[in-house]
């Protein structure tokens, strides 16, 4: 493979992303590159929900400038499609000012989507989404998730239970028989990248990860991650918006809901990983984001 002219990171919630990114870019600019984060996260494009979307804090952006996230407000929808126009967008002005992305996110779709040349299904034929949408009310997003899995098991462990929009798209999609089970590499990637792409995957000791998760969600809180919430419900958010990790249970002060959750979608993140093809995979347990750089830094030349 040519010398890569991207770098993505890749990896489950709380696994520490973030820190690796602005450890890389300063390893980056001693070598005299220009770096530049760029989110491939679903949630974190939504301004006012930084908190409870982990996105970059300010002391964060001013190691690594971050691209695409907290511009959109709670009450905007938002699909794979337009963030793939936005993120092709602000990738190749980045390549072409000499500048060195860094896209770094938690969202396979959306990190396929930054990447590659991404290829979306086609809408519903009438009156199918209307009818799985009424069994969703009738019947409640878990219901609806427990039949998903006895169809189609290798759909239903990718998806969230109380993930009510891919809930019911899964649904749709093998009426349509649109939905075929995995062969081979995952088809949240693919090798045909639109730019010669370094992708690392980190992975964590999965006690280790789930104790940083629990970590985490408690400094949310500290940090004022429930009045957050409380205020983009009160915004209007949207239903996209409200897929943010823990929205639904802070409203109602769950917060070991929150961290069952949020675990679950970090498991979900690593069996993701696993099929992934060309994925270089580093184990950060125990590790300082500074020696993960340092390693990342040298596959990057």
């Amino acid at each position: 493979m040519a010398r890569p002219t991207v770098i993505a990171l890749f990896g489950p919630t709380g696994i520490g992303k973030t820190a690796v990114a602005t450890a890389l870019a300063t390893r980056l600019r001693r070598a005299g590159e220009d770096p530049v984060g760029v989110s491939a996260d679903a949630l974190q494009v939504y301004r006012g929900l930084e908190l409870v979307t982990g996105a970059a804090d300010e002391r964060e952006q001013a190691l690594l400038e971050h691209r695409l996230i907290s511009f959109l407000p709670v009450d905007a929808t938002f699909s794979a499609g337009q963030y793939a126009e936005l993120a092709h967008a602000e990738i190749d002005a980045l390549l072409t000012a000499g500048r060195r992305p860094i896209v770094v996110g938690g969202t396979g779709l959306y990190l396929r989507a930054a990447l590659t040349e991404l290829a979306l299904r086609p809408p519903p034929p009438e009156g199918v989404r209307e009818r799985w949408q009424a069994e969703l009310e009738r019947e409640g997003a878990p219901a609806l998730h427990l039949r998903l899995a006895r169809r189609a098991p290798w759909a239903a462990e990718t998806i969230d239970p109380n993930d009510r929009q891919r809930i019911v798209r899964a649904h749709e999609l093998l009426d349509a028989g649109e939905l075929e089970p995995p062969d081979g590499p995952s088809q949240l990637w693919t090798d045909a990248v639109r730019h010669p792409t370094l992708l690392i995957g980190l992975v964590m000791e999965r006690d280790a990860l789930y104790a940083r998760i629990d970590a985490r969600v408690d400094a949310m809180l500290a940090a004022g991650a429930r009045d957050e919430v409380v205020r983009a419900h009160a915004a209007g958010a949207s239903d996209t918006a409200r897929k943010a990790l823990g929205f639904t249970e802070l409203l109602t002060g769950d917060v070991e809901g929150m961290k069952r959750r949020t675990r679950n979608y970090a498991r979900r993140q690593l069996t993701w990983m696993r099929k992934l093809a060309g994925v270089h995979t580093i184990d950060v347990t125990g590790r300082a984001a500074d020696d993960v750089a340092d390693e990342i830094a040298a596959l990057s030349r």
